[in-house]
């Protein structure tokens, strides 16, 4: 399956919003602005509420949850890299100087992987989904190195991209390092069994005031999510919180889950 577009994303939204996306996607094409300047100090123009939304939320969970807690970033599942990007922003922003806060972003770039039963019948819901096109890793990689240069001790390298199966990868990974300790792991598999094994594979690599955050727990077009939830830690258990500001986000710290 091809990379999934943005109107694929507009699930919930009216032919009438989508056509206004459409005519306003048009007037950022062309627009007057110049390129250099329409990219390095007038996007937010055309920054959607709902993109807004997520940046603030995101900034919200990791300046009251992440800064205090030692560890890394974990994010499981990038797509393009947006998430990647703004919280490697949001360290350059609250903790410039903190080169121990890694981030590991681990997805296939060649879209969902081991989908089942588990995951529904949704249109989306099956392996390929979300590709993001070959050799994506690449890319992603020079956009995030440029977002470190733009912040202090930017000759250390202060992510890594790991591609391929996280079910499998995680484990590997945390074999190279088992000094991790995980500050945050973010969640946006969307499908159950990466997130079923990569939940149980990050358990002893948690304290009581890790994050873990997820995008698609309660939705029922990718029920997976919450299924693997619930089976690793319980539902019952789990103390889950969520953003005011965006309606998918939600996350729990570990010293609220009965581990």
């Amino acid at each position: 399956m091809s990379a999934i577009t943005n109107t694929d994303f507009g699930l919930r939204s009216s032919n009438q919003e989508l056509d206004r996306r459409a005519d306003f996607q048009a007037k950022f094409e062309s627009s007057p602005i110049p390129r250099h300047e329409l990219l390095y100090s007038q996007l937010t123009l055309f920054l959607s509420r709902q993109e807004l939304s997520r940046m603030l939320a995101m900034a919200e969970l990791y300046r009251n949850h992440v800064l205090g807690t030692n560890g890394v970033l974990m994010e499981f599942g990038t797509c393009y890299g947006r998430t990647a990007a703004l919280l490697t922003n949001l360290r350059g922003i609250f903790e410039p100087f903190n080169f121990t806060r890694k981030l590991i972003i681990f997805d296939t770039f060649a879209g969902l992987l081991g989908t089942n039963e588990k995951d529904g019948d949704y249109k989306l819901a099956v392996d390929g989904a979300y590709g993001t096109g070959e050799g994506y890793e690449t890319y992603l990689d020079e956009v995030l190195s440029y977002h470190e240069s733009q912040s202090p001790i930017a000759h250390l390298k202060k992510f890594e991209i790991v591609k391929g199966d996280a079910s499998t990868s995680i484990a590997h990974y945390l074999g190279r390092h088992p000094e991790t300790i995980i500050a945050m792991a973010y969640f946006d598999f969307d499908i159950y069994g990466p997130t079923k094994a990569c939940l149980e594979a990050i358990r002893p690599h948690l304290t009581k005031t890790s994050v873990l955050a997820f995008d698609e727990l309660n939705c029922p077009e990718y029920p997976g999510e919450t299924v693997a939830l619930s089976e690793v830690f319980g539902l019952g258990k789990c103390a889950l919180q969520r953003s005011h500001l965006t309606p998918w986000m939600s996350y729990t710290t570990c010293e609220h889950i009965a581990m």
